[in-house]
């Protein structure tokens, strides 16, 4: 088996952060995966950056380059463009650490040809209580993956059996750190053309058919009646503080990693599938700091305004930041290089 792997951490940083403010209350936490000791704002009479200046201004996009990472200059922002091996699908991506102290998203673009099927896998994981467990997914969950015996023959249970062992092997090896981060994940496996859509969190995809707008994952949030039962029938409680939270104290019902509130919030992926056909325009994974302030059809609209994927992850990320999106904002947009160029 000859993988190719195109993967790129970020950490950008942006703007000049202000001084901690006490005596908050909840309510202005409610955005938080999980209540912090601290809050740190922007402080609006500091100078912004220049990138951000930049991204600010409506419409402003950086340079679509053909490398595959671009950054700016102070290294505020990054973005990049990807096509498969076989010239029949491009994507691009692009992250942006905004108004957060610290840079918790990653994401991971991996192809490979496996038992001659060709193989494409998008991941977006956006950590919680620091960068630890995002960035185990993105350095072993699609490794860990293509290993499955069953990938190509069942994927979806090969999906399924990979993430709850990833995340048992990440707990494994946190076992002597006192920190308990998490992360989600929402990643999109293509194998030929059928789609496997697996999601754990509060991150989203959403696919473009003929133009309709169609969210292939469900938010994982602990007031979902189905989750907030299953996190009650296992002896948990569902609170609200700021936000719906599990025990109060995470604002997602599953995640990887958390182990302190692990019989509850669990790493199981909810899986969607799907044929891709000529009908299929786009792909627009995300973090929750796109879909707080960003609809999902809006995305499509917005992603469909630029021919090429990286200028479309581009502009949505900055659409969330103009609109007031206060959470680290990463996005990959997949589009066919043209309807009749669905992978076999």
């Amino acid at each position: 088996m000859i993988c190719s792997s195109y993967l790129r951490t970020l950490i950008v940083q942006v703007g000049h952060i202000g001084k901690p403010v006490e005596g908050l209350g909840l309510v202005q936490f409610a955005k938080s995966k999980t209540i912090p000791p601290t809050i740190t704002l922007l402080s609006p009479d500091q100078k912004l950056s220049k990138y951000t200046k930049r991204m600010m201004a409506t419409g402003t996009r950086g340079t679509i380059v053909d490398a595959l990472t671009e950054r700016d200059g102070e290294g505020a922002y990054s973005s990049g463009g990807w096509k498969s091996e076989d010239g029949k699908l491009r994507c691009g991506y692009s992250s942006f650490r905004g108004k957060r102290p610290s840079m918790e998203d990653c994401y991971d673009i991996k192809t490979c040809k496996i038992d001659g099927k060709m193989v494409c896998l998008f991941g977006i994981f956006d950590g919680h209580g620091g960068s630890r467990a995002s960035q185990y997914l993105k350095e072993n969950l699609f490794k860990n993956l293509m290993k499955h015996p069953e990938f190509i023959t069942n994927t979806k249970v090969a999906i399924s059996e990979t993430y709850q062992q990833t995340d048992k092997d990440f707990l494994e090896s946190e076992k002597d750190n006192f920190r308990d981060d998490g992360s989600t994940a929402s990643t999109a496996v293509l194998v030929g053309n059928h789609l496997y859509v697996a999601n754990v969190g509060d991150s989203r995809t959403v696919i473009s058919n003929e133009g309709k707008a169609v969210a292939l994952s469900e938010d994982h949030k602990p007031n979902r009646s189905d989750e907030r039962m299953r996190i009650e029938s296992a002896g948990g409680v569902v609170m609200w503080a700021g936000t719906w939270r599990v025990g109060g104290v995470l604002a997602m019902s599953r995640a990887f990693g958390n182990r302190m509130l692990k019989q509850y919030v669990v790493a199981e992926p909810e899986i969607q599938e799907q044929e891709l056909d000529e009908a299929f325009e786009l792909l627009v994974l995300a973090s929750d700091g796109l879909w707080d302030v960003v609809p999902n059809e809006d995305a499509v609209s917005i992603a469909q305004t630029e021919e090429e994927p990286e200028a479309a992850a581009q502009k949505l990320t900055e659409t969330a930041f103009t609109r007031g999106s206060c959470d680290n904002i990463t996005c990959i947009v997949v589009k066919p290089s043209s309807p009749s160029s669905i992978p076999d």
